[in-house]
């Protein structure tokens, strides 16, 4: 939607929040959906009203009071934030100003038609300072990355194939058509997950790796048992699926426990508290190597505990880095 359709819907949100008042005259109604020192014209504000009678509120002009109001017994429940909503509303336009680009865009977009339709009370608490900090990684995608999301995207939401030609981490380039399922976001990257019709299984694409994409006219039906989250669930970084799993034992110092705990990296674990605040946690993952590196970053306060190949393939990666340091 374009950012005049955008603001058109908030405007119409405020419309209707002050119909909805009952104690609007067709000037009181200008100031009340103007933005800033714009007030809509006569012409502007009866095309609005034409706009929200035509799909079907029951607005009318009461002459006597010289008022705007819905008919008796109708109403609109105005959005009205409990301090709980209105935390959540301050740490969504915060998300989205952390990861930025369309992604974060959106997000924003969606706090203002919320923050719009809220009214002006609410508007001031929301453009307070945030209390609320989001440490995450920006995501950056050029003019080529952010069209190729966009045309991806659309293409989820239609059911559409898309054509492209997708360039893999080797370098090499093919031509790929695919059915896109969804999308996963990390490390300030965006990855499609998508059926791959040469390969015939799903695969997942770098979004910034695709060039030249094309939606195509043909639709596609979705699994009815795929679901993003659960395809992702036991990959850290959500992008390695492998439909055998492995458990892995870790065992981490006190000093890190409670960290390592609320570091939920894979849907499928088990704690088990430990000897003076350590903690053995047990992984269910896709990929033992991501595990192993992600283990590596707590350096001396973690330690693989099971299985025996595992903790022989992390030993011989701390010897690499040993030998690199002697």
């Amino acid at each position: 939607m374009s950012t005049d359709g955008e603001s058109k819907v908030i405007l119409l949100v405020r419309l209707l929040n002050a119909i909805d008042q009952g104690h609007h005259s067709f000037e009181s109604l200008k100031d009340r959906i103007a933005e800033g020192e714009r007030r809509p014209s006569t012409r502007s504000l009866r095309r609005y009203l034409a706009i929200l009678a035509n799909a079907g509120f029951p607005l009318y002009f009461d002459r006597a009071a010289n008022l705007y109001r819905f008919a008796e017994g109708y109403s609109l429940k105005r959005l009205d934030l409990s301090s709980g909503e209105l935390f959540g509303l301050v740490a969504l336009r915060s998300l989205g100003a952390s990861i930025g680009g369309a992604i974060g865009a959106s997000i924003d977009d969606v706090a203002e038609k919320l923050v719009g339709s809220a009214g002006r009370a609410v508007r001031a608490r929301v453009d307070e300072a945030s209390p609320v900090a989001f440490r995450l990684s920006g995501i950056s995608l050029d003019k080529r990355g952010e069209r190729a999301f966009a045309l991806l995207s659309s293409a989820e939401r239609s059911s559409r194939s898309v054509r492209f030609k997708y360039r893999d981490k080797e370098g090499k380039t093919s031509a790929r058509k695919v059915d896109p399922y969804g999308f996963i976001i990390n490390a300030g990257r965006v990855y499609c997950i998508a059926y791959d019709h040469t390969r015939k299984q799903k695969r997942t694409f770098a979004v910034d790796s695709v060039t030249e994409p094309v939606v195509l006219a043909k639709t596609f039906v979705r699994p009815n048992d795929f679901n993003v989250e659960e395809y992702a669930a036991a990959s850290i970084s959500g992008l390695l699926h492998n439909d055998e799993t492995t458990e892995v034992r870790v065992r981490f110092a006190p000093r890190v426990a409670k960290a390592a705990t609320a570091a939920r990296i894979v849907a499928d674990f088990h704690v088990e508290q430990g000897a003076e605040g350590s903690a053995e946690i047990a992984y269910r993952v896709a990929d033992v190597d991501e595990l192993v590196r992600w283990v590596l970053g707590w350096g001396a306060q973690a330690e693989i505990l099971a299985p025996e190949f595992v903790r022989a393939r992390i030993a011989a990666i701390a010897a690499e880095i040993a030998e690199k340091y002697r």
